[in-house]
């Protein structure tokens, strides 16, 4: 006989002790499939409706704005602006769709199944912010196709990269502002409140119609001042190999680095908020 005794099952981990260690990857797909697959089943509303606000935005101020040849930074007036309104499309977005997630559950009492899974709130961060970036990426090429159906329209990359890193920064730094304003709003007229006197403004006045040089300097200063300036110039720079930000490449590397960091440090103040549960868990 041996004298080993017999192995009875194994002890529960104390509570409060995480079972899962590393990343739950498992959960954070899963999560980004249900993120994913809210917005996709409005598809019409979400993906596809945005893509003809913004071409009526560009036949507007091309009919307005863009007569007898008018040229912007060497370059006909309509496509002077579609890569501002893409990229704007794409921002507005991101922003609806993380702004949505928290919220809703708050309102529909369903936020327990956001919190109860094994997910940290890394986890649940990148989940929901990774979800409206690709409700982001989806808009931005629907609203391109829309462009190209608009004659006068010329979206050739120049700089690709600018394009991917812009667009994925603007994303981002949308995402991320949504899901705070998640984590603060109550009530749908919160949400609303954010994106009619914050959002929408700092959107249009960020030069997507525009060039700042024609502003007085306080004016230009203040736009300066304005991330979206920053995001929408970079963007339009991948398509046009010029932009408002300065003279050649150099500056608009330098508002891609500054951009990534602003990103960097945003995410940081969010998971901080997220993860002390403020207007969540108390």
């Amino acid at each position: 006989m041996s004298d080993q005794a017999p192995r009875g099952p194994a002890p529960f981990r104390p509570q409060g002790e995480p079972t899962f260690t590393g990343v739950n990857w498992l959960g954070l797909w899963s999560l980004y499939l249900k993120e994913v697959r809210r917005f996709f089943k409005v598809q019409t509303q979400t993906i596809w409706a945005p893509a003809v606000t913004t071409l009526l935005f560009l036949v507007i101020f091309s009919v307005a704005l863009g007569r007898e040849g008018r040229e912007v930074l060497g370059v006909p007036f309509a496509s002077f602006v579609a890569p501002g309104l893409i990229v704007m499309g794409m921002m507005q977005n991101a922003f609806a769709n993380s702004s949505f997630s928290l919220l809703s559950g708050k309102i529909q009492g369903t936020i327990i199944d956001l919190l109860m899974p094994p997910l940290s709130e890394g986890e649940l961060m990148a989940g929901i912010v990774g979800a409206a970036v690709t409700r982001a990426i989806l808009v931005g090429l629907a609203v391109a196709a829309a462009m190209l159906l608009w004659p006068g329209v010329t979206l050739a990359p120049v700089a690709p990269w600018a394009i991917v890193w812009f667009g994925l920064m603007g994303a981002i730094m949308l995402s991320l502002a949504g899901l705070l304003t998640s984590i603060w709003s109550e009530k749908f007229d919160h949400n609303a409140a954010i994106t009619n006197f914050v959002i929408a403004p700092l959107s249009l006045l960020s030069g997507t119609f525009y060039v700042i040089d024609n502003l007085a300097e306080l004016f230009q200063a203040i736009s300066r001042a304005n991330p979206f300036f920053y995001v929408i110039s970079g963007f339009r720079y991948g398509f046009l190999g010029e932009s408002d930000i300065g003279q050649g490449a150099e500056p608009v590397v330098q508002a891609a680095i500054a951009l990534g960091l602003f990103n960097l440090v945003f995410a940081v103040v969010v998971y901080r908020i997220l993860k002390s549960g403020w207007k969540i868990k108390d």
